[in-house]
């Protein structure tokens, strides 16, 4: 075990009173915070390490208190400030974003499953805004109680020195610092009395035995409203078409109309400036930690912020004149350096089969890939309740979940694929193809397709396909 592993496992030990089974370091995110998850008598939970004290508190805080106002985030278990972890409630695998991605037929296409879930997403963020606001200890708040003039430079310069001036933009420093200033300004005239979420995009919400979940708020504060929904609706790689995101702006302010009536009225005059801070604070941290940290998977995102910049400049009139700023906008959608992040993205084809039939053949013609044998596994097949259901149905999802060889087998799974994704993006390959064979193709490489399938979307900027080679044969 590794010295956080060791802490962890002492916590849980102690909490519990007894010992963890294992403990795998989960998929790392854009944060250097790292997660794990710890099973033990066919349960999991989340550990959590995180160096930074200050942050630890403030999520620590802003949970106990949402908890007690019946919000739904993660339960707190253990916490051990001294060495900078917490053990949490294990909300599974699936995002909002995986969630996304599985709903999507096309490209531009929400089903009204998706836009359901984007809604009670919306209404869950205005209770968070208003209520949670009452009572809250905004002495936490890490690093500024508020979003205020400091934080707003802080994101905006963010965006010069780390897009930018990386990206080799030409620009004339002081007329953009007048511009910023013109825009800090009318930000700063919107009401701000309100919990402001920060980071509220669709990797931070989990969506856990029907019900959706919300994470990672530690960064909040008291602010403006437009903020959150700017960072909802314009979440890069979530590319929201526009007749959906202004359905969906529309169904926010009906629903604050309803309780606070004067900031619905003037709630669109400061919309479209937030949404503009929030494209440029995650176009600052593309360039951090894609040009600067050259992690290639953030470049992937730029394409998304001038796609939404696009629109703004051809359907936006705001009330303030920012022409430099605006001169730059213009600069970056048409600059050749930056359209070769419109690459094409690599292709997974994810397959579940039975043994008793042929394998999968890769219709790409690039060969290759991974067959993963689940004839080793707990099989649900041989109970008589889950004869006639297979892999996409609860009651087989549960029975495979709570068996501790599936959750190790699949981490391995992801740990092997892992490997293979990252070094076929970095090469620019277009097709990869994963199979999962079982002895009727119908339980466990079901599961597995499906729970590799939602990992990968959540995960990385690809296509992922899945087939179930014999449903045909297991649809009753």
């Amino acid at each position: 075990m590794t010295e956080i592993e060791t802490l962890l496992a002492n916590l849980f030990s102690n909490t519990f009173h007894c010992d963890c089974q294992s403990i795998v370091l989960l998929q790392s995110s854009g944060s250097n915070r790292q997660y794990y998850r710890i099973l033990y008598e066919n349960r999991s939970v989340i550990g959590a390490y995180n160096d930074d004290r200050k942050e630890n508190e403030a999520f620590l805080g802003f949970t106990k208190h949402f908890l007690s106002k019946g919000f739904s985030v993660p339960e707190i278990i253990a916490e051990d400030l001294n060495n900078n972890i917490y053990i949490i409630s294990d909300l599974g695998n699936e995002t909002l974003y995986s969630f996304l991605c599985f709903q999507r037929k096309e490209a531009n296409e929400f089903s009204p499953k998706l836009l359901s879930v984007y809604k009670q997403a919306l209404s869950g963020l205005l209770k968070i805004q208003l209520s949670g606001n009452n009572g809250l200890d905004f002495s936490l708040c890490y690093p500024r109680a508020a979003f205020d003039y400091q934080s707003i430079h802080w994101d905006l310069n963010y965006f010069k020195y780390y897009f930018l001036k990386l990206a080799k933009i030409p620009f004339e420093e002081q007329l953009l610092e007048n511009d910023f200033n013109t825009l800090s300004n009318f930000l700063l005239s919107a009401n701000a009395d309100y919990f402001l979420y920060r980071d509220f995009q669709s990797r931070n919400m989990m969506l856990f035995q029907d019900k959706l979940y919300f994470i990672d708020y530690q960064g909040g504060r008291k602010g403006a409203l437009q903020y959150d929904v700017a960072s909802l609706l314009y979440d890069g790689k979530a590319d929201i078409p526009p007749i959906i995101r202004e359905e969906l702006l529309n169904y926010y302010v009906s629903l604050l109309e309803k309780q606070e009536p004067k900031a619905a009225a003037t709630f669109k005059d400061y919309y479209y400036a937030f949404v503009l801070v929030r494209i440029m604070q995650a176009m600052g941290t593309y360039g951090f930690r894609g040009f600067y940290e050259k992690k290639k998977h953030f470049l992937q995102s730029i394409p998304y912020a001038l796609k939404n910049l696009k629109w703004i400049l051809s359907n936006v009139k705001l009330p303030i004149e920012i022409p430099t700023l605006w001169n730059i906008y213009h600069q970056l959608i048409e600059a050749e350096s930056l359209k070769q992040f419109s690459i094409p993205k690599l292709n997974v084809c994810i397959n579940s089969f039975s043994f008793k039939d042929k394998h999968p053949v890769d219709s790409s013609g690039n060969g290759g890939g991974f067959v993963f044998d689940c004839r080793c596994l707990p099989n649900p097949g041989r109970y008589k309740e889950y004869q006639n259901k297979n892999g996409n149905d609860k009651e087989v999802i549960n029975f495979l979940k709570d068996k501790e060889e599936i959750n190790c087998f699949f981490e391995q799974v992801k740990s092997i694929t892992d490997i293979a994704i990252k070094n076929y993006m970095e090469r620019k390959f277009s097709n990869l193809m994963i199979s999962f064979g079982c002895t009727g193709g119908q339980h466990r490489s079901v599961y597995f397709a499906n729970a590799l399938a939602s990992y990968l979307c959540n995960t990385y900027d690809i296509n992922v396909e899945i087939n179930h080679l014999m449903e045909t044969k297991w649809i009753r």
